[in-house]
């Protein structure tokens, strides 16, 4: 089938059901992403999508089918064939007796189409026959949804289809399945009279009305299928048209025409005026042919020869006999030249195929074939040898081929601008998930609502935070273990614990600020406020606190310990610098934090007074550590956390994937992506990033000696964190 049946079948679920259902039934049947209108694909593609769409929505194939025919006469004419539909016939009967030369109009431009056939019985009541014939199986009940769409929208009528027989048409080459519907159509006005209101007795007949026709299409049903092949000539359908009581209808004028007594017209003009037709009789004997088939088909000029032993019949697909072309007699016939029977320096040129129509002359018994040559473009032309003078010039095939090479030309056009759009997609699909990745990175290095303001080029301006909880963490004996090991050793302990650390950040949501050195600085509030900005930081110092201890210290084997002070206050936060930029905290609220790390004891949680009181009677154990001296502070009376009593080990941990903070939210997995940054290990700066004083005794080396950390995260600022390595004073 043509991609137009798939992009069809793709919108229609997209409409219906919307986008995710159709990327579910896409990926289910393994299908590419588009389809190309005038693009040939496997048959086993459309069966497929049909197939699974049964499956995802629940429905049986018999109504999706019968969905997508109502849908497919829908998209037809949002596709421009609205009026070329329209003007097929002047009722619903004209109108399917036209579809096959629709057909064959189209097939100028999907030359590669494979439509199936109609054929109507007409009969009385609004009732009539329709011979389905295709050479795809199970796809009948697409026809009751075209007609029933079709009947409502152009001839304002309901119709009611049942499918009488289905079986492989004999007689057809092939093995086409042939399905059998009887049709009955009522127009709207019909209806309402047929249902009056307020008369109970109207009602009634009404419903016995309804009984007698459903036992009367019982019985029509049972004597179709009763009906038998006779060995007379005496078609099937014609015992089917005397059960269905047809009827000649009345005349829609008092037109009569006139014919004259002979026909004025010689023997040698008629063959010339119409150059390419056939008379024969019920032998297929050839009796009289124009002068331009006798020119291309020379074996024509021979006395008593049959037209089966020059031409096989191509469309539609019956038995070469004088019955079953009288069956068909309202088809358009497709002829095509056998090239066995042709010059042998003709035979390595395509075949000659004529299209026309069967006209049936009762007085002489025979049948006039009057055709044209089937010809879609010039270059067809050409190959077969032949000019436009051939054809007569009343034979709008001239036309045809002219205006068909510039259809054809249009459609290339459109094929190259297909496949541009999809190429661009993709391009744009691909473009999406950089421009995604590009965020995603920015995002990690700044709050999004920040980042959001730089990429539109506006200015951040400073936000003041009354209260907000900032966490400081530093290595115990961290420069004597770089001056002991390698500094790669340092990078893969520093990386290990920091990835550690980024995952907590996304389990307790809580803002990375920085990392510098072994210091890491998280901070609760920031940029977002929340009112359990304390709790949150307390339950990822304690996950830090665990973590440390599946960290190895790569002098003595042993599990790392880590100091951690925690300080609530006000703060300032804004973006600061206009290349790499940071989004800093600035305060005195950052330098206590710090003091309380760098007072803090190893393995413990030091607090300051402020954060106890925010995490007093919060379902924390907190132990009194007393008053001690702190450095620029004075005397301060300080606490250690010890645990969360309301929550266990994996809960802090984020394992159950359930958030411990009062909002209850789950936690979200944590991305990992690895960024360099040359930031230098020396921009330590008091009141705006982490460990801007320490210990003499834990202070960090000179960068004599130095190693890039790569630290992967997800929510904090991404950078590669020089390490001095104090080994030898002389390197």
């Amino acid at each position: 089938m043509y991609g137009f049946i798939n992009t069809c079948l793709q919108s229609l679920v997209i409409e219906k059901f919307g986008e995710e259902t159709w990327e579910k039934l896409k990926a289910s049947a393994d299908v590419q992403d588009a389809f190309m209108t005038y693009t040939v694909y496997d048959d086993v593609i459309t069966i497929k999508l049909i197939q699974e769409a049964c499956k995802v929505l629940g429905v049986s194939m018999e109504a999706i089918l019968k969905l997508f025919g109502e849908y497919f006469f829908k998209f037809c004419k949002m596709s421009g064939y609205d009026r070329m539909l329209r003007t097929l016939g002047g009722n619903l009967t004209e109108f399917i007796e036209n579809l096959d030369a629709l057909h064959s109009y189209l097939a100028h431009s999907y030359q590669e189409m494979n439509a199936p056939s109609f054929r109507v019985e007409r009969g009385a009541e609004g009732k009539m026959l329709l011979h389905y014939y295709s050479d795809r199986s199970g796809l009948c009940h697409i026809v009751p949804g075209i007609i029933e769409a079709v009947a409502k929208d152009f001839f304002d009528t309901d119709v009611t289809m049942d499918i009488l027989d289905v079986n492989q048409e004999e007689e057809r080459m092939g093995k086409k399945e042939h399905v059998v519907f009887l049709i009955v159509q009522k127009s709207h006005g019909q209806m309402r009279r047929a249902k009056p209101k307020g008369s109970q007795d109207s009602q009634d007949s009404q419903r016995d009305r309804e009984v007698l026709g459903v036992l009367s299409f019982l019985r029509m049903k049972e004597k179709y299928l009763s009906v038998t092949i006779h060995a007379v000539k005496k078609s099937r359908w014609e015992v089917v048209r005397n059960i269905v009581m047809f009827g000649k209808g009345h005349l829609r004028d008092t037109f009569e025409p006139i014919y004259p007594e002979r026909l004025w017209i010689e023997a040698k003009t008629f063959c010339t005026a119409f150059p390419f037709h056939v008379i024969f009789d019920e032998s297929l004997q050839v009796k009289q042919a124009g002068v331009s088939l006798q020119k291309y088909v020379p074996g024509l000029q021979t006395q008593k020869v049959r037209l089966d032993e020059y031409f096989s019949i191509v469309h539609p697909q019956v038995t070469f006999n004088i019955f079953s072309i009288c069956k068909f007699i309202n088809s358009q016939f497709v002829l095509k030249a056998r090239r066995e029977m042709l010059p042998a320096a003709w035979r390595s040129q395509p075949a000659l195929k004529l299209r026309g129509q069967m006209i049936w002359m009762e007085p002489l018994r025979c049948m006039m074939y009057l055709c044209s040559p089937r010809l879609r473009s010039l270059q067809e032309l050409e190959e077969r040898r032949m000019h436009l003078s051939d054809i007569a010039p009343h034979d709008p095939t001239r036309d045809l081929i002219l205006l068909n090479q510039q259809r054809l030309a249009e459609i290339e056009l459109s094929n190259q601008l297909e496949r541009k759009k999809e190429e661009l997609r993709v391009l744009s699909t691909h473009l999406a998930a950089e421009k995604r990745k590009t965020e995603t990175l920015l995002y990690a290095m700044l709050p999004e609502h920040v980042a959001n303001q730089l990429k539109e080029g506006r200015k951040v301006a400073a936000g003041e935070f009354k209260t907000c909880t900032i966490l400081f963490s530093d290595v115990v004996t961290f420069t004597n273990i770089c001056a002991a090991c390698e500094p790669i050793q340092i990078v893969n302990m520093l990386n290990s614990m920091y990835s550690k650390f980024d995952r907590l950040t996304s389990v307790h949501e809580v803002y990375k600020v920085e990392t510098i050195g072994d210091a890491y600085m998280v901070v609760g509030g920031v940029p977002v406020p929340v009112g359990s900005h304390a709790q949150r930081v307390a339950n990822f110092a304690l996950g830090m606190r665990i973590s440390a201890k599946e960290v190895m210290n790569p002098v003595t084997g042993e599990p790392i310990q880590i100091r951690v002070g925690i300080h609530t206050g006000p703060v300032l936060a804004g973006v600061v610098g206009d290349k790499m930029p940071r989004y800093c905290l600035f305060g005195d609220t950052v330098n206590t934090a710090s003091r309380m790390e760098s007072h803090g004891l190893p393995g413990k949680v030091h607090l300051s007074p402020t954060t106890y009181r925010a995490l007093e009677n919060q379902g924390f154990e907190i132990t009194e550590r007393g008053e001690i001296e702190v450095k620029g502070k004075g005397k301060m009376t300080t606490y250690f956390l010890i645990r969360n009593l309301k929550a266990s080990e994996d809960e802090i941990m984020g394992k159950p994937q359930a958030r411990l903070d009062s909002e209850g939210k789950q936690e979200r997995e944590a991305s990992s992506i690895l960024l360099l940054d040359n930031s230098p290990a020396d921009a330590r700066d008091a009141g705006s990033i982490p460990g801007s004083e320490r210990s003499p005794e834990e202070g960090s080396g000179s960068p004599l000696q130095c190693s890039c950390l790569v630290n992967p995260m997800d929510r904090g600022a991404w950078q590669a964190t020089v390490y001095g390595v104090a080994k030898s004073h002389t390197t």
